[in-house]
């Protein structure tokens, strides 16, 4: 049986040999004659290709490089805290360098759009004294309140009653900016020198207790000697012969010129809120602005930092499993310190960003993350191959051969990863761009 079994396998070994002197064959025909000559008189560790007289020398500064960190150790220990802690001050500019305007930063920098909005406002220049929200390049500078009925029908004249005040609340609030006190009537965008009116305020003040009778056509409105379109005003409608029976909500617009777009940032939120508050009784008042995607988008900043916490906290869990009951193998230690330089070169590079002046968009926040997670890899490498080494040895020792072995690996594994993030800055999006620019950093300080 034995003798039965052999013979297969050494005609199987057989056929191979005959297959690879067949593409051994076809290979040297296709090479010039000399040159094929000459290989096959080299000898074997000549005639392949070998990357040693790179790898060598490399490996070899990385040795004396850990020899001498395993000699010095606290100079690497310290030196990192107090660097970390230097750049990290340029957090103190992180509300300057904060960019998340949305057109700005998630659209391309020459994208069609904008260049066809450059020839509007070229050849549609706006009339600052005569506003039309129709004449706007983009959504305009406004605030907006939707007033929604508890009841089946909100053309009546109590809610009315409380709209007007909401309306002369509004116009009260005043913006401080350094020593100047800024008022919606010399912020408000104008038509013939008077502040853009809610027209559907406008058609109860003249009718008053009879708007309740008064026959709105709907969707436009004769008042004096012009149309009013109402359906900018008045939504959820109920009409009958292009009469208004009943409606669900009144919307008011406050437009404020285009150059207020920073002040209307400095109104507070709660304002806003207050002037919804105090008028709950028969309509359901809410309020938005042209900001409020924006103010929305950057509030998720402040929900990223505890996660980023929480994802710390399990990745100390995780390494865990580097425990051992021998104190002297026991590698809980390095796996900790491991993760704690990631958020070490996360706080540097970022602070050294922030102190050049480059913009910190909110997608930047999740880069942490991403860092976390390319980073810690490494660590275990280090701790492969230290746990290769002789036990006996002295550290400076262990700790030479384990940078001779793993320092290479992780010298191409961070150039490709910073290479491949240094590529993204070609990209038009700015966000991207202050993305793939900050992560790079933290990926190579790493």
């Amino acid at each position: 049986m034995e003798q039965n079994e052999q013979k297969p396998r050494r005609k199987c070994s057989f056929q191979l040999k005959l297959i690879a002197l067949y593409f051994e064959h076809i290979a040297f025909d296709f090479l010039p004659t000399k040159l094929s000559l000459n290989l096959s008189k080299m000898p074997v560790n000549m005639a392949g290709c070998t990357t040693d007289c790179v790898e060598t020398p490399i490996s070899i500064c990385f040795q004396k490089f850990g020899r001498f960190v395993g000699t010095y150790p606290w100079w690497f220990f310290i030196s990192p805290l107090v660097i970390s802690a230097v750049l990290g001050s340029g957090f103190y500019f992180l509300e300057d360098r904060e960019a998340n305007d949305i057109e700005d930063q998630f659209t391309p920098v020459n994208g069609p759009a904008k260049l066809e909005r450059q020839f509007v406002q070229q050849n549609f220049p706006q009339n600052d004294s005569v506003f039309s929200n129709q004449r706007l390049y983009t959504d305009g500078v406004y605030a907006s309140f939707i007033a929604v009925a508890r009841s089946s029908n909100i053309l009546t004249d109590a809610v009315f009653q409380e709209l007007v005040t909401l309306d002369r609340k509004v116009k009260e609030l005043n913006v401080s900016m350094g020593h100047e006190a800024l008022t919606f009537e010399g912020l408000c965008a104008r038509r013939y020198k008077k502040c853009t009116p809610n027209k559907i305020l406008d058609i109860y003040k003249y009718y008053g207790n009879d708007l309740e009778t008064t026959e709105l056509t709907f969707p436009f409105f004769r008042f004096g000697f012009s149309y009013i379109f109402l359906g900018y005003s008045v939504g959820g409608v109920n009409i009958k012969s292009s009469v208004i029976k009943s409606a669900k909500a009144v919307r008011l617009f406050y437009f404020l010129k285009e150059d207020n777009q920073n002040v209307l940032v400095t109104i507070p939120e709660l304002k806003l809120k207050r002037c919804c508050q105090y008028y709950n009784l028969h309509p359901q008042v809410t309020h938005s602005t042209s900001l409020s995607r924006q103010v929305e988008f950057e509030a998720n900043t402040k929900d990223v930092i505890p996660l980023f916490s929480i994802t710390y906290v399990i990745k100390n869990i995780y390494f865990v499993c580097f425990s051992r009951f021998d104190c002297v193998r026991n590698k809980v230690w390095v796996a900790t310190f491991g993760v704690f330089s990631a958020g070490l070169a996360v706080l540097s590079s970022f602070g050294m960003m922030l102190h050049i002046g480059v913009p910190f968009v909110m997608t930047v926040a999740n880069s942490p993350f991403l860092i976390l997670g390319i980073g810690v890899d490494d660590m275990f490498i280090l701790i492969s191959c230290w746990q290769q080494t002789n036990v006996h040895d002295r550290v400076e020792s262990r700790l030479s051969n384990t940078y001779k072995e793993a320092a290479i690996s992780i010298t191409i594994t961070t150039f490709t990863d910073v290479l491949a993030f240094y590529i993204g800055l070609m990209t038009p999006f700015r966000s991207v761009r202050s993305f793939c620019l900050y992560t790079s950093k933290s990926k190579s300080t790493r």
